[in-house]
């Protein structure tokens, strides 16, 4: 049988990538935009949010619109996906991505930095899951791609805290992805390692050693790159990716392999 669709084209589809103001997130906005979706960015930070959006816009044809707050708050989130709906009447895809952990030895975290790392990370997907959902289900079509870590299979140095919040979000694809299944929605999590971008070099300043171990254990010999993330996430946005759904993918130059 022919198979008509056009998988490797998001032309009019509308995407929401959380924490997409910079980094990772910035490289997955850019990689949709490029295939033809109007993309929602968001980040915490006012000003750095709406410039990304205004660089991105002008590397592209698609539409990019901005949306800046704290996703792990319900009412931004509910203002979020809103602003999405109002402007293109729709959400085809969701990207998961926002968060950051405070990495460090997990008896010298804090109650604050342990609140944090959680927040940051599992509640910003489990509000904007929840939230969007819903125009999900209406349309009978969707994807959801989270953003994990590697970490959380191989128990990476100064991670628990990271890995308590990345794990939610491995546990919860695996969840929503078999009661949404039926309806042509599919969740997935892209897990990469080290990831060469501005939070590693932040822990390779404070310890460069550490920095140098999370590398090590990868075979390929360095970090991933941003772009390596993005397009992972690209596949799965994609028509050609409507028959996996619940999984974890490693996107990690072998460091855990099966």
């Amino acid at each position: 049988m022919e198979d008509n669709r056009m998988s490797e084209s998001l032309e009019g589809k509308v995407a929401i990538v959380t924490g997409s103001a910079r980094g990772i997130g910035r490289a997955i906005a850019l990689k949709l935009a490029h295939s033809g979706a109007n993309v929602l960015i968001s980040g915490t930070n006012e000003e750095r949010t709406h410039k990304a959006c205004e660089e991105m816009q002008a590397l592209t044809k698609s539409q990019i619109k901005y949306y800046a707050g704290d996703l792990s708050e319900e009412e931004n989130v509910e203002e979020m996906v809103k602003y999405t709906i109002d402007s293109w009447g729709k959400i085809d895809i969701l990207v998961n991505n926002a968060g950051g952990g405070v990495i460090l030895p997990f008896l010298e975290q804090t109650p604050d930095t342990l609140k944090t790392t959680i927040n940051r990370n599992l509640w910003t997907a489990i509000w904007s899951c929840y939230k969007v959902l819903p125009y999900m289900v209406e349309a009978r079509q969707g994807r959801i791609i989270n953003v994990g870590a590697d970490s959380v299979r191989n128990g990476l140095w100064e991670h628990a805290a990271y890995n308590a919040a990345k794990g939610g979000v491995h546990a919860m694809t695996t969840g929503l992805a078999r009661e949404f299944a039926e309806g042509d929605i599919t969740v997935n999590t892209v897990a990469p390692p080290a990831v060469d971008c501005e939070a590693l070099d932040r822990i390779r300043e404070r310890d460069s050693g550490l920095v140098d171990k999370y590398i090590d254990i990868i075979p390929k010999g360095r970090a991933a790159r941003e772009e390596e993330v993005a397009d992972s996430v690209w596949y799965l946005s994609t028509d050609g990716a409507s028959f996996i759904t619940g999984q974890v993918i490693s996107v990690n130059g072998g460091s855990n392999m099966l």
